[in-house]
């Protein structure tokens, strides 16, 4: 026999709640279809998906749901609210349920990821801003040594005046610097006129992925107010999607005020490009080597859409040729997340996160691809581990690395990433 479900409704339980705090957060108007369910690679992650859970509130099933762990292992990609018919914000309520969770007992990696880029000022693996600039000012001075055609690279920090104000990943500085090179040789090239800033000079923000929103609003405003002070035009994100939509997402969320425009480099490589001033070109690949592109669910599906994607491509197929990149199906603002977003990498759960990421994996199989790029920090990380995860041969790549091998500029510590086939050419 079947057990009876008791449903308790309560004014101020979770479906309330949310519906009084989100907009598009009605979840009675849920039509049980399953689309949401259907096309979520987190579907079946600690037996639950995006329908049951609506279900669940809508039934006021608050206590099973305070506690579970499945908030942490959707990335709230926004695939599952794209497709609905009822437009049902079920990212915006797996957030608000991150937040009920005491502070304390939130994700160890995500929690110190967050408490360590406020401390430090910086970024959130804490290192100290004196410890960045010593790294910047190093690496620079080793570059115009020994670098043909650099010998006047200039890599400032809090320079008043400049065009563009960059954000920094810290995973470069800390723990592979000679990827912070190609990204400055490729401004150079271009002649940007641009800066670091010292003041949270890292791009990469998990108090956002902790819904933790005093600390995600204290480091956006105030990034923003030190670009502003520094008088810089445009305030450019580095090859990272959960940067992006962090900053450019928070601006809105705060209402945080500011006079600068807000863009991805990405964007900046396609009009440098078409411009001239990156005389990039594909004839390096003679052999045909196929790649394809992860489209980086923050800054496509949930900020720039698609007019981001075609940037992406543009760039790709100048540099490795047209023929050559291979589309992943699907793709664009429809595309898959990969499973390392939404603080999936800091969570804990990384046997599910695996699994989440199976769907992206087979994708990227079918493609036959022997490089995926990844604009995207997290992305580059999660595609990369589950290569190694699925014993792959496939390769992941940051755009940067392509570009300056197209360029001819690819220094001979900047190869991390190849694979045999690519990182002997150009020495």
């Amino acid at each position: 026999m079947l057990d009876t479900l008791k449903i308790v409704y309560k004014n101020d339980g979770i479906r309330e709640q949310v519906k009084a705090l989100i907009p598009d957060g009605n979840l009675t108007a849920c039509l049980t279809c399953g689309t949401c369910t259907s096309g979520c690679p987190a579907t079946g992650l600690h037996e639950m998906d995006p329908r049951k859970f609506i279900r669940m509130a809508v039934f006021g099933m608050d206590k099973e749901l305070e506690r579970h762990p499945w908030v942490w292992s959707c990335t709230m990609c926004k695939r599952c609210y794209d497709v609905c018919p009822m437009s049902i914000n079920i990212p915006q309520l797996v957030f608000y349920l991150r937040s009920l969770w005491p502070r304390e007992e939130r994700p160890k990696g995500i929690l110190g990821s967050c408490d360590l880029h406020v401390s430090s000022h910086g970024g959130a693996m804490g290192v100290p801003f004196e410890d960045f600039r010593f790294t910047v000012e190093d690496l620079a001075e080793e570059c115009r040594a020994e670098q043909e055609g650099f010998e006047n690279l200039r890599v400032d920090i809090d320079r008043e005046g400049a065009y563009f104000a960059l954000n920094q990943n810290s995973r470069e500085p800390v723990t592979e610097p000679d990827e912070l090179l190609p990204l400055w040789k490729i401004l150079h090239t271009a002649g940007a006129d641009w800066t670091y800033y010292s003041d949270y000079w890292a791009g990469e923000n998990y108090c956002m992925f902790l819904a933790d929103d005093e600390s995600w609003e204290k480091i956006v405003r105030a990034q923003a107010a030190h670009i502003d002070k520094l008088g810089c035009k445009v305030f450019v994100n580095t090859e990272c999607g959960h940067s992006f939509f962090a900053v450019w997402s928070g601006l809105q969320r705060f209402n945080i005020p500011h006079t600068f425009e807000f863009k991805s480099i990405v964007e900046y490589y396609a009009q440098w490009i078409k411009e001239g001033k990156l005389p990039v070109n594909s004839d390096w690949n003679e052999t045909n080597i196929k790649f394809t592109v992860q489209d980086p669910c923050n800054v496509v599906r949930k900020s720039l859409g698609d007019r981001f994607a075609d940037d992406l491509r543009y760039v790709v197929q100048q540099v490795v040729g047209e023929d050559n990149l291979v589309e992943m199906t699907p793709n664009k603002s429809n595309n898959y997340c990969c499973g390392g977003g939404g603080g999936a990498l800091q969570a804990g759960y990384t046997e599910e996160r695996r699994q989440y990421g199976r769907t992206k994996f087979d994708q990227i199989m079918a493609t036959g691809a022997a490089y995926v790029v990844t604009p995207c920090h997290n992305c580059h990380a999660q595609i990369e581990d589950l290569a190694h995860h699925h014993k792959a041969d496939y390769h992941t790549v940051h755009l940067w690395t392509l570009i300056c091998l197209s360029l001819g500029i690819l220094g001979e510590n900047e190869r991390t990433y190849l694979g045999p086939d690519l990182a002997a050419y150009g020495r």
